[in-house]
């Protein structure tokens, strides 16, 4: 196997184990997303790959879908994480602003977003384009840390002298979607909040 991706690999699971060892277990939170938001059908789309923890998960689910991200830097850690488990053939990543989608009306059943509102400036422009590319029967799972997992990724980078800037709130997500007409599920789990919206 490429050197490269073993490596990036490597990285992949020191960074797992520390939000494991203070109380973030990725891969059980991920799952719970994706068991909230079952079925997922059709053309899928996730919106904000970052460095590709929910692009892996829905991959080993056995989904095929587009991801989209800002970052080619990004999308590259994500894409390697998934060639080291045989899946990057399962998806199709593009370089776009959520702002402003590179998509058709109504391009996708099932849309994912996870962790990416709080890093928006905008969240009503991201969330409009998230409404355009969504076919009408089709359901929007958007999901963010809630206060704990907020403090734990703050504790998480101070240990490493950064600080986690944070934008948008799933508060404006929810009164978004609830002025657009949709219907939505709430579900908690230990660190994250999900919310599954349909027309």
């Amino acid at each position: 196997m490429d050197k490269e991706i073993i490596e990036n690999h490597h990285r992949f699971l020191k960074r797992v184990a520390l939000y494991k060892e203070y109380g973030y277990d990725i891969e059980k939170e991920r799952d719970f997303i994706i068991e909230t938001s079952l079925p997922v059908f059709g053309k899928i789309l996730e919106v904000g790959t970052g460095k590709g923890y929910f692009t892996l998960a829905l991959a080993r689910e056995g989904f095929n879908f587009v991801s989209v991200d800002v970052s080619a830097q990004e999308q590259e850690y994500a894409r390697l994480n998934l060639a080291y488990h045989g899946l990057e053939q399962q998806v199709c990543f593009d370089m776009a602003d959520a702002e402003c989608l590179p998509y058709e009306d109504a391009s996708f059943d099932v849309i994912f977003s996870v962790n990416m509102i709080h890093h928006l400036s905008s969240v009503g422009k991201v969330c409009n384009e998230l409404i355009r590319v969504l076919t009408a029967k089709g359901k929007m799972i958007v999901s963010d840390l809630n206060e704990k997992g907020f403090a734990l990724l703050d504790a998480i980078h101070a240990l490493e002298g950064r600080k986690h800037a944070v934008g948008g709130t799933m508060d404006e997500i929810r009164v978004k979607l609830c002025n657009s007409g949709f219907v939505m599920s709430e579900y908690n789990a230990e660190i994250q909040h999900i919310i599954v919206a349909s027309r």
